[in-house]
């Protein structure tokens, strides 16, 4: 449990840190930013709407699944979708958001293969 746990608060961390990244960069912006691919703000903004989207169920799952006495690969898998929501968020921040990058690819392939498996074995562990 202490895995799913620690997990759920590295993806609160990242889901209120991005927060707080992005509200102290609209220092002059206060509703607007410009929405072009390489703008600073337009990065954050879209690393917390993207983390925001995906962070709370993924943390429900995580302490759901860590309730049932989890396997150790369960641990690794929860592992790995915390890991995924990082890579994303650095990929996201560090390139051109107009052009792919392998570390967003990389995330976003560990979040749906974590999240699909996760859920799968959620299922059967109830079942």
């Amino acid at each position: 449990m202490n895995v799913a746990i620690i997990c759920t608060a590295l993806l609160g961390l990242l889901l209120f840190g991005l927060g707080f990244m992005v509200s102290s960069g609209r220092s002059n912006q206060l509703f607007h930013f410009n929405p072009d691919p390489t703008d600073p703000l337009y990065k954050k903004v879209r690393a917390h709407g993207n983390t925001a989207e995906y962070a709370p169920f993924l943390g429900v799952l995580f302490l759901a699944t860590g309730s049932l006495d989890p396997a150790t690969w369960v641990l690794w898998c929860i592992g790995i979708a915390t890991l995924s929501r990082y890579l994303i968020v650095i990929g996201l921040m560090v390139g051109d958001m107009s052009k792919p990058h392998p570390l967003r690819f990389v995330g976003a392939l560990g979040t749906y293969l974590a999240g699909i498996v996760l859920s799968g074995n959620l299922i059967y562990q109830v079942i």
